[in-house]
């Protein structure tokens, strides 16, 4: 993979580093990982934006599980996010006052409900995770596309290993 603008500084990745073990390897991934998490946060805060300006930057996450997979019971939203039901529940009222979900009686078991997103919302989402996925291409235009196909897998088996 490329080195340019590794942390943001202007420095590949690894290449201050002392000489002598692996914990520096960490140190590195570490820093790399704070990085982009906190870069992340920020642009979720504005892609949320993008889709309703009184959307909260967390329920991002839900509009996308949503899209993805379509009806969910709350219950699993919440165990997929890693919030509690309380918050969830939150968060759904707000999504549900915006209208961008809807909720449903669960036909499987009639004490519970699933969540969907409406047209609206559908519409609203997709039409700003087009606009980051084409920023995506942008930025990594001079990448080879098996080295984007690598970092996907490389972040899918770190996310399945954190839900652990």
């Amino acid at each position: 993979m490329h080195d340019e603008g590794g942390n943001g500084d202007g420095r590949g990745v690894g290449t201050d580093l002392p000489a002598g073990g692996m914990d520096h390897a960490y140190l590195a991934l570490e820093r790399e990982l704070t990085v982009l998490l906190r870069r992340a946060r920020a642009k979720s805060g504005e892609m949320a934006r993008a889709v309703h300006p009184d959307l909260e930057s967390a329920a991002y996450g839900l509009l996308a599980r949503l899209d993805e997979t379509g009806r969910l019971r709350a219950t699993e939203l919440a165990a997929y996010i890693g919030v509690g039901k309380a918050t969830m529940s939150r968060q759904l009222r707000a999504l549900e006052h915006l209208g961008l979900i809807a909720r449903e009686p669960d036909p499987a078991d009639g004490r519970a409900w699933l969540v969907h997103l409406t047209e609206e919302g559908r519409d609203r989402f997709r039409a700003v995770r087009d606009a980051r996925r084409g920023a995506y291409v942008r930025q990594l235009a001079g990448w080879d596309r098996d080295e984007v196909a690598q970092l996907a897998r490389l972040l899918h088996q770190l996310n399945r290993g954190v839900e652990s």
